[in-house]
């Protein structure tokens, strides 16, 4: 894994910008701590920061391959997959090569077919390719978004860069934000629409979308998309052809030169992959595999059972270690550390974001990396499997609105009255949906409430999803650590994309098709164990803090946030703890203490990116 930067314009030389350049690749040190290198030629220039994973002395970028007399140079932020098999059939169009590295048969698979080699790759990735042939620069990203890549154009060129922060780094980028920023920020963050960056001129390249750009003009297309047709496969078939599919894409991304892990928080999701990874490594005569689990300093006294949590996750990591006999790890947070790290958070995204979710994950990532390089995740598994409530609640099914976003009324009531009119927050939300919508592939014949349901589906991919993989991928490698995510497989998703919803939802359990997938890989108690969404802290000394800090603010009266905010609203905010702020402010966890979190959040990064 790795960090990208660079920067196109065909109306100056650009080996004169070196120093910009590398100020824009030192802001993306943290995603590769191993080397930052950089590239130039009269029209374009590339950056590069390495996390070693495979291949330390063949995979280094930016990298440059000759043919016919033309030069191609790729920089790259990713894994693939399926390099061997890419490897294979390139080597029987005559092409040789120097190294193991998938950096090089990636740029070895553009060079032979250009545009068209994404719909080969297997895999997370991003990476930027100047085409010295047709005079060209090629953007692409992986189908699910696990990878990210932003970009800005200007009259006549592009800066690009994995993270937002190395776009800002270039002279000519400000920070500066405007009505539709504002209004993603206050009414989808922290989601945002597919595309948006919300720093004025900044967007992001879309998952499973390419770019050309060449003579100034950017050309976008989709090269990957799910496709509706009914399923013919029985019950036990599918339980079957899952456990194929992710077994396959377990033990492919396992495959590393550096030490590898997995997180194992006692569920479905993380106990599946840990398993099969257990399993893979006993086979291969290894040393027991690591796993990794996370809890908040005195969780046990303090949690509550909800419908949402209905049990702490301890015993059942404790359960599934013994059952695996892993060399694990058990990592608890102090609330101290958890309320420091909310603006080192702010500072991995760019953006404000899931509050205390991020910085709990942003520290529990930084102690993965002191045993391992590489973690296998289990993120994307509820959004392709129908794990949430909202896939059952026929009020949400048939809503025309986000399901994650019931206080949106709540978020407009924060607004000082003249923001309320300007931004209109409910209108613009409920349009970015709609348009979601038109995306969906239908199925003919499909009933009205499979059909609302298949739309669910995909705004859960496009959106929800995509947050929960941000996240991940800014708080990993802002502690230099490499997550994959095996249910982000695509081979997978296209399959479960058309399983039926009685099939999923088998024997009327959450994801009951998966369950069935995994009999005789997870004991039983855990397999039918209820769905519990990654823990939060429920310590009042945590809402204690942020309440408080959140005080302070308002005594100040100094925020930027009162801008926008209305001050009376906020004070009462801070005054009750969060208690005046009755729905969870986004999906299901983020209540009263995650909202004073996120404003603290808005806070800091209009201070720290001199927002204007």
């Amino acid at each position: 894994m790795c960090g990208i930067t660079g920067w196109v314009d065909q109306s100056e030389n650009l080996m004169n910008h070196e120093d910009t350049l590398r100020q824009m690749a030192n802001q993306l040190s943290l995603r590769g701590p191993d080397a930052i290198t950089t590239w130039s030629c009269e029209k374009a220039v590339f950056g590069h920061t390495r996390l070693i994973v495979v291949d330390p002395a063949g995979g280094a970028q930016p990298m440059t391959k000759k043919k016919n007399g033309f030069s191609y140079t790729i920089c790259y932020n990713g894994e693939l997959y399926n390099t061997e098999d890419i490897r294979k059939e390139l080597r029987a169009h005559g092409y040789s090569f120097n190294s193991h590295s998938d950096t090089e048969v990636l740029l070895t698979a553009y060079i032979q077919w250009r545009e068209a080699c994404v719909e080969r790759l297997t895999g997370i990735f991003a990476f930027a390719v100047w085409d010295e042939e047709r005079n060209e620069l090629f953007l692409a990203r992986d189908r699910l978004g696990v990878k990210p890549l932003f970009y800005s154009l200007g009259n006549k060129g592009i800066i690009f860069g994995s993270e937002i922060k190395a776009i800002l780094a270039h002279p000519a980028i400000n920070t500066s934000v405007d009505i539709e920023g504002w209004q993603e920020l206050l009414g989808l963050s922290p989601s945002r629409t597919p595309g948006h960056g919300i720093f004025s001129g900044i967007n992001e390249l879309r998952p499973a979308h390419f770019m050309r750009f060449n003579n100034g003009k950017a050309t976008i297309q989709r090269y990957w998309q799910v496709k509706s047709q009914q399923h013919r496969e029985s019950t036990e078939e599918t339980a079957a052809h899952i456990r194929h599919l992710l077994t396959t894409a377990v033990e492919g991304q396992l495959v590393a030169d550096v030490p590898v892990s997995t997180f194992l928080s006692g569920g479905l999701d993380s106990s599946a992959i840990s398993a099969i990874a257990a399993g893979f490594y006993k086979q291969k005569g290894r040393s027991p595999l690591k796993t990794f689990s996370f809890d908040y300093e005195d969780n046990d006294r303090y949690f509550t059972s909800s419908h949402f949590q209905p049990d702490a996750d301890s015993p059942w990591v404790e359960r599934m270690v013994e059952e695996l006999n892993t060399a694990h790890t058990k990592a608890i947070i102090k609330q101290t550390e958890l309320y420091k790290l909310l603006e080192s958070a702010v500072k991995a995204r760019d953006l404000p974001g899931m509050a205390d979710i991020d910085s709990s994950l942003l520290w529990f990532c930084g102690e993965i990396r002191k045993q391992a390089t590489v973690a296998l995740s289990g993120e994307c598994a509820d959004e392709i499997f129908g794990g949430y409530p909202w896939f059952r609640d026929k009020e949400k099914l048939q809503g025309d609105i986000f399901p994650w976003m019931s206080s949106l009324e709540e978020r407009e009531q924060l607004l000082r009255p003249e923001w309320q009119t300007q931004l209109q927050l409910k209108d613009y939300v409920t349009e970015r949906y709609r348009e979601t919508l038109d995306e969906v592939p239908v199925l003919e014949g499909e009933g009205e409430e499979e059909a609302q349901r298949r739309s669910l589906f995909y705004v859960n991919m496009i959106w929800f999803m995509t947050t929960l993989l941000e996240r991940k991928d800014r708080m990993s490698m802002a502690q230099s650590l490499e997550v994959r995510v095996p249910f982000a497989d695509h081979k997978l998703v296209e399959y479960v994309w058309n399983i039926p919803w009685e099939m999923k939802m088998l024997n009327g359990r959450e994801k009951g098709i998966l369950r069935r997938a995994m009999e005789g890989i997870l004991p039983d108690d855990v397999l039918y164990r209820k769905k519990s969404p990654f823990p939060k802290t429920h310590h009042p000394i945590y809402r204690k803090l942020v309440s408080d800090s959140l005080m302070k603010l308002v005594k100040q009266k100094e925020s930027p946030i009162f801008n926008k905010l209305d001050y009376q609203k906020v004070k009462i905010l801070a005054e009750t703890e969060g208690s005046s702020f009755k729905k969870p402010y986004f999906g299901q966890l983020m209540t009263g203490p995650q909202l004073m979190a996120y404003l603290l959040q808005l806070d800091g990064w209009m201070r720290h990116y001199n927002v204007s």
